[in-house]
């Protein structure tokens, strides 16, 4: 990283040059942000990004041809706005749309943004050598043609109502002469993946793995420059740091704040507590597949019996009041209630103790004595449930879920892994028993795809569990192509109460978030798919400024 300072020090001079040039003396252009973040990204590049910090740096990196609108609206492209394309034309037949690329749009190089370069991103996120999880999401695009340097044309097979935004959501755009000389098989581990070059309105200045990373305001960007001068992202694991920082001043923005310590953020002077919108579900996600032998049922959670039974042994609502209070809201399926397919009257397992235990002596899993822990066959029921350090709240669960099983006969081993290190990894691989999921949904109903369908199974997908039901599979492709709503929301929920009926895991809640910001930051709306999508537009009043706002005024301070 050593090579970067240089380049630092010459991009803190540009924001000094042109904030002194664009803002006078009441200005609420400039300043610099802290932001306490739980994890560095796992990947920024836009086809390799798979969790929520690489999602916020990549979105603030990278810009899409078009953006979907606060409510999220998915049919047609009435509610998008331009972006790196300054409008678009659909063909006749709606089989293809032609986007004509604003062409002031540059990449943070100083090159034009190209019709080439939309059409490369689209062929590197379909590549199986890149093991793009947006890739089954891109099913129903045929092609992109070049048919001049600044118009790139989107072929689709078939005409369905959210074709537009398939494309445009999915594939935020890359640089061609950046990145199409790195081999794809590559892209992952290759320097420049860590030095990312997009077009959005904040470029990357560095990052120390580990500790922290920043990116500054573009200062000449075609859609106009941000209002903040630049946002420093540290790394801190433990939540009740973070919120100390917050409390403190230290830290300007924490998007996880401990529910246990929002009366904190109401007594404080120095911050204040903000609800966050969110597309997340948290559910503990049983795998039918031996962690070892991938082809083999797994010897506990490969029988329907014995899932249903542990689903009926957790009292959901206990649990939710227990660790979130009145800020709790209960699971009703595989989605979160913040999208249009959310299905609130699906039946569910219900807690039933007694119903559990005579399910698990049906299946064959006997207990000795009161209270001992049951076996098959000289095998007791006992398994590992994967839970990631950065998460508190699944942490909490993870307790209360063991205790609840031990009530049942069943062992469980709780797992306290390192997010990136350990638990994606883990994940990804298959090479677990159980874990406590978080899964951020796309909008859409076809965002169900990714983990719950066929088509989600493997590198390419999110579907970790490797669950598969084809009535599922046809069910969801009706969803996501009918252009009626009523029959829309017909299908999914046909579909999640199919995934219910198969008990792949137990709903617990949807996320509950609260962040935690410094009372002198004016922040916008966020919307349920991000808290970063405006963070262009978050400001600091010139009366409100502290030493740090300074930073990045001044290229010699580190």
């Amino acid at each position: 990283m050593r090579l970067l300072l240089p380049a630092c020090a010459c991009a803190l001079t540009l924001v000094a040059c042109r904030s002194k040039e664009t803002a006078g003396p009441t200005s609420d252009v400039g300043g610099t942000i802290v932001i306490a973040t739980p994890g560095e990204p796992a990947a920024v590049l836009p086809p390799l990004v798979g969790e929520n910090a690489g999602r916020a740096l990549s979105d603030l990196i990278f810009d899409r041809l078009a953006e979907i609108s606060f409510d999220l609206g998915t049919v047609g492209d009435k509610t998008f706005a331009p972006r790196l394309a300054k409008s678009w034309t659909w063909s006749p037949d709606s089989l293809s749309i032609a986007f004509s690329i604003d062409p002031r749009a540059r990449w943070h190089d100083g090159k034009p943004v190209t019709a080439g370069d939309v059409r490369f991103t689209f062929l590197a996120t379909i590549d199986p050598k890149v093991a793009s999880q947006n890739a089954p999401l891109l099913s129903n695009v045929d092609s992109v043609a070049v048919r001049d340097s600044l118009t790139a044309v989107v072929y689709y097979k078939r005409r369905r109502p959210e074709q537009f935004y398939d494309f445009v959501y999915q594939l935020p755009i890359m640089p061609q002469h950046v990145y199409g000389n790195i081999p794809l098989a590559d892209l992952k581990t290759a320097e420049a993946a860590r030095r990312p070059i997009g077009s959005g309105q904040f470029r990357f200045v560095r990052w120390d793995a580990g500790s922290r990373y920043e990116i500054i305001a573009d200062t000449a960007n075609y859609r106009g420059r941000p209002k903040l001068d630049r946002l420093i992202f540290t790394v801190v694991r433990d939540p009740a740091v973070a919120a100390a920082q917050v409390l403190s001043g230290q830290a300007d923005f924490f998007e996880a704040f401990p529910v246990d310590q929002l009366l904190k953020l109401d007594s404080s002077s120095v911050a204040r507590g903000t609800p966050l919108p969110s597309n997340g579900y948290a559910y503990v996600a049983m795998n039918p597949w031996d962690r070892k032998v991938k082809t083999r049922p797994h010897p506990i959670f490969g029988d329907l019996a014995v899932r249903r039974a542990l689903s009926m042994a957790v009292d959901r609502s206990a649990m939710l009041q227990n660790v979130f209070g009145k800020y709790g809201r209960i699971g009703y399926g595989p989605f979160p209630r913040t999208i249009a397919s959310a299905d609130t009257t699906l039946r569910l397992p219900p807690y039933d103790v007694t119903q559990a235990a005579a399910l698990l002596d049906s299946a064959g899993w006997r207990a000795a004595s009161a209270g001992a822990v049951r076996t098959k066959n000289g095998v007791p029921l006992r398994f590992g449930l994967m839970v990631p350090t950065t998460s508190l709240f699944r942490m909490k669960f993870a307790v209360l879920l063991q205790e609840q099983f031990r009530k049942v006969g069943a062992q469980v081993d709780v797992e306290n892994v390192d997010m990136g290190a350990t638990f994606l990894p883990r994940q990804t691989n298959g090479d677990f028993d159980a874990e406590l999921a978080l899964f951020g949904t796309d909008p859409a109903v076809s965002g169900a795809k990714q983990s719950w369908s066929t088509e989600g199974i493997g590198p390419n997908g999110q579907n970790a569990l490797r669950y598969s039901n084809r009535a599922v599979d046809a069910l969801l492709d009706s969803a996501s192509g009918a252009f009626d709503e009523a029959k829309s929301k017909s299908y999914s929920s046909r579909a999640y109460q199919k995934i219910i009926d198969d008990a792949p895991a137990i709903w617990l809640y949807d996320m509950v978030t609260f962040a935690g910001s410094h009372r002198r930051l004016k922040l916008t709306p966020m919307r349920a798919d991000g808290w970063h999508n405006d963070v262009a537009n978050w400001s600091i009043p010139h009366t409100e400024r502290i030493e740090r706002d300074r930073i990045g005024l001044n290229p010699a301070t580190p």
